[in-house]
């Protein structure tokens, strides 16, 4: 079935369940779902761009092992992918590094680089989502809670009613309670695909600067790049970066990376964008945020989507025999450790900086955390099972 026509020319549309974004973590949450019993035609699938707009986005993303597990066990695998074996997380120029192996987990691997849209290709044609109805374009206009349901009115002139609505499109929900925060890192992130001269398969690598972390994802055989980059500079070195032809452009990520992987000697266009950290944990009677719509993190440790996925599984398990009053309040409850300490670590570790000059003391004792965290075994290991499983 093509997303879409199923609802194409409904004006109400009568549902148990509302997800309002079909990113990877709505068209997740739906497969969940119709996992747990849940019948297709009981959910509505509403997102703000159309499929062709979805399918453009071709940045790469980290998923952990964690994370191929749920989209495995609902047929959302396999995707053309790049195994991670290893993540050396250093500091650049300084003392400290630590270097986590799939080994000291005994995991098969610690997670997946993958390519947004083929990850978003997959999800869409599983098999089990062909009776959801989908409506796309179109975003909320209202939505009114009552006391037996929530009507939302559509930009497309759609009515939908349901008995909950789960709101999983970033930036798309803008209420905010006690539960929400906002910080403006002063950071760019600078996206691309490089080749570097002496690759080393299968290892990511997670290296801070004095302005911020600079991610490299392993690739294989993309178009000759070996590498996806996401580099976070302050504003005004972005400027400079950006502007820079590509030859001057690799001599100055060589400069900031170090060595390790010899030169970088070719790159693909160069895009960015603004970093800040967003949670908006919006707990009514009839709705939820999950994923990017609850928080929109800083990208260092690449937690964003694996967190909105676990969020996704936690909600379709609840919601399964169906929706009562208490069942938001527990998901939030459930997920709150989790939430709470993922969010924490990346904001941390982003502030420290973005704030704090070269050589002071919390740049110092980060760098001594990281040589500490690959000497003491169990430290390491729980460190390095938040990132992949999360809290549990």
């Amino acid at each position: 079935m093509i997303p879409g026509f199923y609802a194409k020319n409904k004006k109400i549309i009568d549902v148990d369940i509302v997800i309002c974004g079909a990113g990877p973590v709505g068209l997740s949450l739906a497969a969940l779902l119709i996992k747990c019993d849940v019948a297709p035609d009981r959910i509505a699938l509403i997102d703000n761009k159309s499929i062709d707009q979805t399918q453009q986005d071709s940045r790469s993303i980290a998923l952990s092992y964690g994370s191929y597990q749920i989209l495995k066990g609902i047929g959302g695998w396999p995707v053309s992918s790049t195994a991670i074996h290893q993540i050396h997380v250093s500091r650049r120029g300084h003392f400290g590094h630590t270097l986590i192996r799939r080994e000291e987990l005994k995991s098969p691997t610690l997670g997946y680089v993958v390519n947004y849209s083929a990850l978003i290709k997959a999800l869409e044609s599983l098999p089990c989502l062909s009776g959801v109805h989908m409506v796309r374009p179109a975003h909320v206009i209202t939505n009114t809670e009552h006391h037996r349901n929530i009507a939302l009115q559509l930009s497309n002139g759609c009515k939908v009613h349901g008995q909950v609505l789960i709101q999983a499109e970033g930036k798309a929900h803008t209420a905010q309670n006690e539960n929400s925060s906002e910080r403006n890192y002063q950071q760019v992130g600078i996206v691309a695909y490089v080749q570097s001269s002496l690759p080393i398969l299968h290892r990511a690598f997670e290296r801070f600067t004095d302005q911020g972390p600079l991610a490299l994802l392993p690739q294989d055989d993309n178009q000759g790049y070996n590498y996806a980059l996401v580099w976070c500079v302050r504003f005004d070195t972005a400027n400079q970066l950006l502007r820079l032809d590509d030859s001057t452009f690799l001599t100055a990520l060589t400069k900031a990376f170090g060595g390790r992987l010899g030169s970088f000697v070719n790159v693909s266009s160069r895009n960015h964008f603004p970093l800040s950290l967003n949670t908006c944990h919006v707990i009514t009677a009839r709705t939820v945020t999950i994923g990017n719509a609850a928080q929109t993190l800083h990208p260092v440790a690449g937690q964003g989507l694996n967190l909105g996925l676990r969020d996704a599984k936690v909600l379709a398990n609840l919601l399964a025999n169906g929706f009562s009053s208490d069942i938001l309040q527990k998901f939030s409850l459930i997920r709150k450790p989790d939430r709470y300490i993922t969010i924490l670590a990346t904001d941390i570790m982003a502030r420290i900086f973005s704030n704090s000059a070269d050589g002071t003391l919390p740049q110092a004792l980060l760098g001594l955390s990281l040589g500490l965290i690959d000497i003491v075994y169990p430290v390491k290991r729980l460190f390095a099972q938040q990132m992949i499983f999360g809290k549990r």
